[in-house]
């Protein structure tokens, strides 16, 4: 009898000390695949400029880890329930996930390097480096496809990680933990971007091609518009990080002890996949929720994916220093967002209603918030030909237009060279060749042009590199990044009460399934679409771009950041 009392004493501790277990070890996978995740969108201008490539391609690129989602996604979601969940999440960060995708884009890097002989030769804006002598290496500029597949094989890898993970939390879970639970674990991956743009920051301080090249003949620093850094060490620390996540799983059950205020709720049955999906369609809770968040993901995909990429065109600052404050000072106010959202609902015990209400009231807050986005503007940088005159006095706005003008029109220079020098007179020169120069003295960042002829003021000279004299940026800049924290923080504050809202709503039996199916649609109608046609409304906006070795359009050079404001905007 004493042996029968300890047995059933001890059910609940295991209970208890499994449950947890499973709680840690989802939160550290939802931390690594948040973080892998947020690296790779911090890498965007890296891969850009490196690949030569537009905006819109950019956004294929992303949106093909939603494509690798997709292709699996309603199978995990249906058939995983009824499998070892845990270990089928091991399985998926460890085995499918970074195995194969970590390789890819090492290799990729590599083969350039190999290929070309000479690893400065990935450098494709400074023409202070080693370049192609003929066109036989443009089809090194394909790699980018290599980053497009291992994305896709990262998507693979993460989809049981959501859809499996939430929904054993919810079965084996008391119903008014699991809100919390749910809550917790949802602020751990809104905390891997933090360390993911923390790591892109580190990574884009870092020269591509570091260990291969001299440091001292590079002409150019991270604050250039032409700077690669080292997009694919980032790849392998956060390749590390999610094998790592995948160990704890190993060693956790196929299921638990039901809660006993949960037995008399919970009946198994056998369910087909189209009647089911069937019957899930027809929940008008369900389905409404389902139309909203594709809206709502659209803005907020499209919004996060450009979001380091407009700061530093907009407001002219470095790659770096663009994805340390995403990762210090917004990805924050989202997780405390997340977390105070269920908070509030466990504390106040919001019903149905109460979470629809209070989502719904914090999302049209924070989008009427961001309406002021729109006043908070820069005049454009002053480039020659393309926004100035050559004479600094009247304003232009030519796409593409022709860089020659009476003061270097015997000079025959090259008009998609993209080597900006900055003059006396304010003004940035597409290259030195195009501001007049004769001649030069000095190295690398030191360079110093002289004999400017369309520099026709002091001594006629220029330095290397764009100017920096757009004061509006400086001062309007810390107003657009507290009003990113407020709106961020209050757009999040009604995620988690949504996300229960969802699950409440659904019968246990089918919420594996309404969660997968859920995650199938916002990737397929937001995920793949919004940073796909994200970058081509951001490829509207250039003024000029770059013409890659052996023809055909490359790279924008510049922006008209009037336009990219209020498109940006517009849209999100």
């Amino acid at each position: 009898m004493q042996h029968l009392t300890k047995r059933w004493c001890m059910k609940p501790l295991s209970f208890c000390v499994s449950l947890q277990m499973f709680l840690v070890a989802l939160s550290f996978a939802y931390f690594a695949k948040a973080l892998s995740g947020s690296y790779m969108k911090s890498t965007i201008t890296q891969l850009e400029r490196r690949f030569d490539i537009p905006s819109y391609l950019i956004g294929v690129i992303d949106g093909s880890f939603e494509i690798g989602n997709l292709l699996v996604i309603a199978f995990v979601s249906y058939f995983g329930a009824k499998l070892h969940r845990p270990k089928i999440i091991m399985h998926g960060c460890a085995v499918i996930c970074h195995r194969l995708f970590v390789p890819s884009h090492f290799i990729c890097y590599i083969c350039n390097v190999l290929i070309s002989g000479n690893a400065s030769h990935l450098q494709p804006f400074s023409p202070s480096l080693p370049s192609f002598s003929g066109c036989e290496h443009e089809s090194m500029l394909s790699m980018w496809i290599y980053v497009f597949l291992g994305n896709i094989l990262r998507g693979i890898g993460e989809t049981p990680v959501q859809p499996l993970g939430i929904s054993y939390i919810d079965d084996y879970a008391l119903e008014e933990n699991a809100a919390f639970y749910i809550g917790c674990v949802q602020t751990i991956s809104v905390i891997g971007p933090v360390f993911g743009y923390l790591l892109g920051s580190v990574c884009a301080k870092i020269y591509v091609d570091i260990g291969f090249v001299n440091m001292e003949s590079i002409s150019i620093t991270p604050g250039d518009a032409r700077w690669v850094g080292a997009w694919w060490l980032g790849y392998l620390i956060a390749g590390l990080i999610t094998l790592l996540s995948a160990v704890p799983f190993w060693f956790l059950p196929k299921s638990l002890p039901l809660p006993e205020r949960r037995l008399a709720k919970y009946s198994p049955e056998r369910t087909n996949f189209l009647p089911t999906l069937r019957s899930l369609l027809g929940n008008p809770v369900y389905f409404l929720y389902l139309c909203i968040t594709i809206i709502q993901f659209n803005s907020l995909i499209g919004m996060v994916t450009y979001k380091p990429k407009y700061i530093e065109q907009h407001y002219g600052q470095s790659a770096s220093k663009a994805n340390f404050l995403m990762g210090v000072i917004n990805i924050p106010a989202v997780a405390l967002g997340m977390f105070s959202g269920g908070v509030i609902m466990k504390k106040f015990k919001l019903s149905i209603m109460g979470a629809a209400k209070f989502a719904l009231g914090t999302s049209l807050l924070g989008y009427f918030l961001s309406l002021f986005f729109f006043a908070m503007g820069c005049e454009n940088a002053s480039v020659a030909g393309i926004t100035r005159s050559y004479t600094g006095m009247e304003s232009l706005y030519k796409v593409d237009s022709s860089l020659l003008a009476s003061c270097n029109a015997d000079c025959q220079c090259p008009e998609t060279n993209w080597d900006p020098v900055c003059g006396e007179n304010g003004l940035t020169y597409f290259s030195p060749c195009l501001a007049g120069c004769r001649t030069s003295h000095g190295s690398g960042i030191d360079t110093v042009f002289e004999q400017c002829s369309c520099v026709a003021v002091g001594n006629h000279t220029a330095s290397a590199g764009q100017c920096n004299y757009r004061d509006s940026c400086h001062r309007v800049f810390p107003y657009f990044l507290a009003l990113s924290v407020i709106t961020s923080f209050i757009i999040s504050l009604g995620g988690t009460p949504g996300y229960m809202l969802l699950i409440i709503c659904i019968r246990p039996q089918l919420k594996s399934l309404a969660l997968g199916f859920h995650t199938l649609t916002t990737r397929t109608l937001a995920g793949i679409p919004a940073p796909i046609y994200f970058g081509a409304i951001i490829d509207t906006t250039c003024l000029k771009w770059g013409q890659k070795k052996c023809g055909g359009r490359g790279a924008c050079r510049i922006y008209n950041t009037t336009a990219y404001r209020y498109s940006a905007h517009h849209h999100t």
